[in-house]
């Protein structure tokens, strides 16, 4: 999996858009944040697009999908399974969402550390990333179909701002 840390909006929905230029959708990605987070980059105040519609759907609310050509991060939003985690203030979406709620309540006792180390980010990412989207961050994470993608994604992830980016 490729992971990394997008500081704003826009540099995560250009990051997207590059995964979204290849192929990859929405069911692909996997996006996390605080629900904070959420509502200051996807709230209703902000502009639709398809990864606010996937960060609305990962806090439950439910939003259409489609609308503008560069509705990017909504996608990430809008995807089947994601998770709201009111007591971790956490919105999680993506197949990472759906190995969390196979795993049950019991599998988020660790706290937010603990629920990135069982979907498979070592422990020192998983807190790292944990400080990031405390501090604001937006996590998103992909798994390269090939080593041209792989290469690609970390370039472009690099070009639109990501931090902690890892392979």
């Amino acid at each position: 999996m490729l992971t990394s840390t997008f500081r704003d909006r826009e540099s995560a929905e250009r990051a997207y858009s590059s995964l979204s230029s290849r192929g990859y959708s929405k069911d692909d990605v996997n996006l996390l944040m605080s629900d904070d987070t959420r509502k200051t980059h996807f709230g209703d105040h902000t502009p639709d697009t398809d990864l606010g519609d996937k960060a609305m759907e990962g806090a439950g609310v439910g939003s259409a999908i489609g609308g503008t050509a560069g509705a990017v991060i909504g996608a990430i939003a809008a995807i089947g399974t994601s998770v709201a985690l009111p007591g971790l203030g956490l919105i999680i979406a993506g197949p990472i969402a759906a190995a969390l709620a196979g795993a049950g309540a019991g599998g988020l006792t660790g706290g937010l550390v603990g629920a990135l180390v069982g979907s498979g980010i070592p422990e020192d990412r998983a807190a790292e990333y944990e400080s990031d989207i405390k501090n604001g961050g937006i996590v998103m994470g992909v798994k390269p179909r090939n080593e041209e993608d792989a290469r690609y994604f970390e370039s472009e992830f690099r070009r639109h701002n990501g931090d902690r980016i890892y392979s």
